[in-house]
């Protein structure tokens, strides 16, 4: 197991952006009104915000970084490195991380860096970037995480389609000597790699005219593969077991209590899943916040988003010790603890 201690590492600031437009559950036209329903019951989700063609994850992190910078107050010569944790890029090549520096005006002689994780990405991005502003005597670095994911889904397939909503965020982080740090506790298990996956338009199974044939597997369920597959039941079972595994782990390895801690940000799967990790953890439910209801599941910027929706007026005032977890496509997991003071929370933005 890889566990991390990054010394003198804090995050001084999050922000989030979602696209303006609202899909309700119950006028996705693949559900009937009584799959609505019960959807709704079973993963929490009431609606989801969507992203029209022209909005990339790209667009929706440089606004959520343009605004953070800004409220921050911080001089952009003093950035020394940007890394962009995405599975929905702007394209197969460039790396989008190039893009994002030249529209945000950093300098050029900056760490630009892509990472193609999803629901895993904001606590490997964290590390990624805290162990390079560590290592390599940095200042200042921003996390920018986020991703479109509702453009993979086919709309008429009901096992996808309703769950996943789009959103971007950034994390401003920096070096400080008085600060105890972040720790980590990461794994992987590709075997399950094919459990979440697009099987078309990489490098193994190269686009052709095949991708873009739609196939009915069910009732309620018909794509190409050029969409999302999602094997529900393992996902299902992998998350129940490895999140609660790994929270245990961190709070063991580290000698966390684990009473001390104020908030537990569970990557937002869907909340049959999440209330099962944390009756498992036997955690009271006003430690956990859900952003699920307005959101959906936003792959990888679910944590950020969460603590600016939910958490926003409470992280502005308080000092909070905070546990994150993501678990998901890859197969790919981790948790996170943190200490923020006082750190600033824009209102959520809208393009």
């Amino acid at each position: 197991m890889a566990f991390i201690h990054e010394k003198h590492i804090k995050i001084v600031g999050v922000s989030a952006c979602v696209p303006k437009y609202i899909q309700d559950v119950s006028n996705i036209e693949v559900l009937s009104i009584e799959e609505a329903q019960k959807f709704t019951s079973s993963t929490g989700i009431e609606r989801r915000r969507i992203s029209n063609k022209e909005i990339t994850t790209s667009d929706l992190c440089y606004s959520a970084a343009k605004k953070l910078l800004n409220d921050i107050n911080w001089d952009k010569e003093t950035v020394d490195c940007l890394i962009f944790v995405s599975q929905t890029p702007d394209y197969i090549l460039p790396a989008t991380s190039c893009i994002l520096q030249n529209r945000l005006k950093f300098r050029n002689d900056i760490i630009a860096l892509d990472i193609s994780l999803g629901c895993s990405g904001w606590i490997y991005g964290l590390m990624t970037i805290s162990s390079l502003i560590k290592s390599a005597n940095f200042k200042r670095g921003i996390l920018l995480v986020g991703d479109t994911i509702s453009k993979t889904c086919s709309e008429n397939d009901k096992s996808t389609f309703p769950l996943f909503g789009d959103a971007g965020t950034a994390t401003a982080i920096e070096f400080d000597e008085e600060h105890v740090g972040i720790k980590f506790h990461l794994e992987t298990d590709g075997s399950g790699f094919d459990s979440i996956i697009i099987p078309d338009g990489g490098y193994r199974n190269i686009f052709s005219d095949k991708s873009v044939i739609n196939v009915n597997f069910e009732t309620g369920i018909t794509r190409s593969p050029v969409n999302l597959v999602l094997d529900g039941m393992n996902v299902f079972s992998f998350g129940i077991n490895k999140a609660p595994q790994s929270i245990n782990s961190l709070l063991n390895y580290f000698k966390i209590d684990k009473e001390s801690i104020d908030i537990y940000l569970f990557h937002q799967a869907n909340l049959f899943m999440n209330e099962k990790i944390r009756k498992k953890l036997n955690l009271p439910i006003e430690k956990v916040p859900y952003s699920l209801k307005n959101f959906g599941n936003t792959s990888s910027a679910t944590i950020v988003l969460t603590m600016i929706s939910e958490l926003k007026e409470l992280l502005k005032i308080k000092r909070c010790s905070i546990i994150a977890c993501g678990f998901g496509v890859g197969l790919s997991w981790g948790s996170v603890w943190f200490e923020t003071e006082k750190i600033i929370c824009p209102d959520l933005i809208e393009i």
